[in-house]
């Protein structure tokens, strides 16, 4: 046997390179071994991610760490698939498969509420390493959602530059709707299954019965000085008529005696015409839909008695007291919050007297009228008179107040019967006096022509006896006549009108101010089915003979 060079065999060396390479590749295994179980543990297992690359690189993967509840560290991973080239994979339901999350016994409780959130009607696969999620736990977490999920996002949201970790495994996971699911085992076997919540049923909130939904009316609570002031020193209020009298039982004034020959058994009072906001204002506090809160409210009502208090001062010749308490109004109205609600565009007032008693232009003092339409404020409001102007549009027509005012719609049925079944000597007439200072007046040519025609018109001359202020007079009158004139006075409209269509007489006018454009709302829209209309020209020139054109219409029409 040959002995070795350096008195060492060679087949000791071969032994020695055999285990150095041996222990090499059992190293590497270790290695590898030891790296799969640190990737699973942080939830980035080479089976989650076969199709979407290696999700451990900084590019395709959001890692937080956050503390739960207790304190303890948690690893959260947000994931985000993509493909190499940085774009989202678009796949098909076809093309989706199962992904299996390894959940670690201590991972944080945040991945799994993310996981739920994706689709509340999808269902998920859970499998651990280092042990298993009780199903009570899952339970719990699906009903704690709501509150762990608020809390969650305050926390999340205070950190600088990072995306909310629920947020984006939400948006970035993407969890089939069909998978096999592996129901987690629970820790003790005595343990009970909780519950399936059982579903509610969803009670839909029923619309509002109240009678009063969008008629709610608030009523402003003004100074005295501005309504009740005026009727406790009611005899300042003419200087003609005793208004103390008139302001009697509510506005209505002091009642009728009993004649059943011309009135029926109640209702029916001496009523001024001029009391028609006190009237009004009574009525208003027994409506049965009045709020105290002007937010619901559909208008707002301000009680102020104008047409009292602009009367005292018409005829007087300080022109400034007319607008004196009007503009204190006004001042008052804008300083209310109710008025800056809207600009006032939600409030509105009554006046018995005509709107032209409103309209007096503010440089000229001596002119007739207050400003109260004329104001900056009051033309957001709107005013009911008496007569209003075709050419505004914020005062509005409404009737004259008569002497009828019934409680029962019983009342007015039979009212209306009697009416029908009166038989009427005369074919018109006519309740007035002659206007000799103007031309333009058509009073005297009408005085005429029924003087003319006695046996067919009677005439009631409102003299210095004043016989036309009395309401037996013109009930009386109106009561045996078919038709009624009604030409102008004063202005275009009359309380002649109303008084006349009470007692069942048409009423005849000379010019469509008087009616047609005024009471929009209480009147039909085809005036010839309640009135007759002669051009006023024509009668004052003497074309038109008032007895020969009311004769010739047929006795079925005026019926109707």
């Amino acid at each position: 046997m040959e002995k070795p060079i350096n008195g060492k065999c060679p087949c000791r060396t071969q032994s020695w390179y055999i285990v150095l390479i041996s222990f090499l590749i059992w190293f590497s295994l270790f290695y590898l071994y030891s790296s799969s179980i640190t990737f699973g543990k942080m939830g980035d297992s080479f089976l989650g991610n076969n199709r979407t690359g290696f999700v451990g690189s900084s590019e395709s993967s959001l890692h937080d760490v956050v503390k739960n509840e207790t304190g303890n560290a948690s690893y959260v991973n947000d994931v985000k698939i993509e493909d190499n080239k940085g774009k989202a994979i678009d796949e098909t339901e076809n093309d989706r498969k199962p992904i299996k999350f390894y959940i670690d016994r201590d991972i944080d409780i945040d991945r799994l509420i993310a996981l739920l959130m994706a689709d509340d009607n999808e269902t998920e696969t859970f499998e651990t390493i280092s042990g298993k999620i009780l199903e009570e736990e899952f339970r719990n977490v699906r009903d704690d959602l709501p509150t762990i999920k608020g809390r969650r996002e305050a926390k999340s949201s205070k950190r600088r530059g990072r995306i909310k970790p629920v947020e984006a495994v939400a948006a970035a996971t993407t969890i089939p709707k069909k998978v096999e699911q592996v129901v987690p085992q629970p820790r003790t076997q005595n343990m009970v299954k909780p519950q399936e919540p059982k579903p509610q049923n969803v009670v839909k909130p029923e619309p509002d019965p109240s009678p009063c939904l969008g008629r709610y009316i608030f009523v402003h609570d003004i100074p005295r000085k501005f309504n009740q002031d005026l009727l406790d020193n009611c005899q300042s209020l003419s200087s003609w008529t005793d208004m103390c009298e008139s302001a009697l039982n509510l506005g209505l004034g002091p009642p009728l005696p009993c004649n059943e020959k011309l009135y029926s058994k109640t209702g029916w009072f001496s009523t001024n015409q001029f009391l028609l906001e006190v009237i009004f204002h009574n009525s208003m506090k027994q409506y049965q839909c009045l709020t105290n809160d002007p937010m619901v409210a559909s208008a707002i009502y301000v009680p102020y008695y104008a047409g009292l208090d602009v009367g005292r001062y018409l005829w007087g010749p300080i022109g400034y007291r007319r607008d004196h308490d009007a503009m204190e109004l006004v001042k008052w109205l804008a300083g209310r919050p109710e008025w800056k609600n809207t600009w006032g565009r939600d409030h509105f007032l009554v006046a018995g007297r005509i709107n032209w008693d409103f309209r007096r232009d503010l440089k000229n003092v001596s002119d007739w009228g207050n400003g109260l339409l004329t104001y900056p404020e009051s033309k957001n409001m709107t005013m009911l008179v008496i007569e209003s102007s075709p050419w505004n549009n914020i005062d509005f027509a409404i009737p004259y107040p008569t002497y009828f005012h019934p409680s029962r719609d019983d009342d007015v049925f039979q009212w209306q019967n009697r009416m029908r079944e009166l038989k009427r000597r005369f074919l018109f007439s006519f309740g007035g006096a002659r206007r000799p200072n103007r031309d333009e007046c058509i009073r005297n040519e009408i005085i005429d022509q029924c003087l003319v025609s006695r046996k067919r018109c009677r005439f009631l001359e409102c003299d210095q006896t004043q016989r036309c202020y009395k309401p037996e007079n013109l009930m009386k009158l109106f009561q045996s006549s078919i038709f009624c004139l009604q030409p102008p006075g004063n202005s275009y409209t009359r309380r002649s009108i109303f008084d006349s269509i009470l007692a069942g007489c048409v009423p005849v006018f000379f010019h469509p101010g008087s009616a047609y454009v005024q009471y929009l709302w209480h009147f039909p829209k085809d005036y010839t089915k309640y009135s007759v209309l002669i051009p006023a020209s024509a009668v004052k020139s003497g074309e038109v003979n008032i007895e020969q054109l009311l004769q010739r219409i047929p006795r079925d029409k005026e019926q109707q």
